[in-house]
């Protein structure tokens, strides 16, 4: 799963910086969240996650409730915002954790089953218990956006952006950075697919 690799315009995080986190495995970086939840969980809540992510979310589950009414819609708006307000900073530090783990495709795979599962049972409850009118579709749309953000967060991640550990930026630094990586990320599979096919091209020669 290539996805996370840098493309040739964004270097690798260590070729950035001076001391960059070294690799790990995935199992090594499961590892230290086991013997040290507290460390890279909580004093590592990643605060910019909880910020971008609630607000993202909010305006999502506003839109997809205002068939509803407006009064459904902004309660569900609310509820997602609290709730979101206060989880995403710990599913922020959990993707952080994975940003320097080894193969890329596998540190992915791991964030991309292991945060939906957790994010969307107890959201998908605290919606419940609320009363959100659009109950369903609110979720669905929810689920597909953690699907995509979560790969985005860890390739920004990767590249020293949205972090909130070492060598971390600012937030305006990093939401200047954002618009270029997301252009990046957006078209990787065709720069990719266009890249084999020049090798191929260049050895059938």
């Amino acid at each position: 799963m290539p996805i996370l690799e840098p493309s040739a315009a964004t270097p690798r995080l260590s070729e950035n910086l001076s001391s960059s986190p070294q690799p790990v495995s995935v199992g090594r970086a499961f590892g230290r969240l086991l013997r040290d939840p507290f460390e890279h969980l909580v004093r590592r809540w990643n605060w910019k996650s909880a910020l971008l992510s609630s607000l993202l979310r909010a305006t999502i589950f506003f839109f997809a409730n205002l068939s509803a009414g407006l009064q459904a819609a902004l309660a569900a708006m609310n509820t997602e915002l609290l709730f979101r307000g206060i989880t995403s900073g710990f599913y922020g530090a959990f993707t952080e954790n994975f940003r320097e783990a080894e193969p890329p495709w596998a540190a992915a795979l791991t964030v991309m089953l292991f945060l939906p599962l957790a994010a969307h049972s107890f959201e998908f409850l605290v919606h419940w218990l609320r009363g959100t009118q659009k109950l369903v579709p609110s979720i669905l749309a929810s689920v597909v956006f953690t699907a995509l953000s979560t790969l985005f967060n860890l390739y920004a991640m990767r590249r020293g952006t949205l972090v909130v550990g070492l060598h971390k930026r600012s937030l305006m630094e990093d939401l200047r950075r954002i618009p270029g990586l997301l252009l990046e990320f957006v078209t990787l599979l065709p720069r990719l697919v266009l890249r084999g096919l020049r090798k191929k091209s260049n050895g059938a020669h």
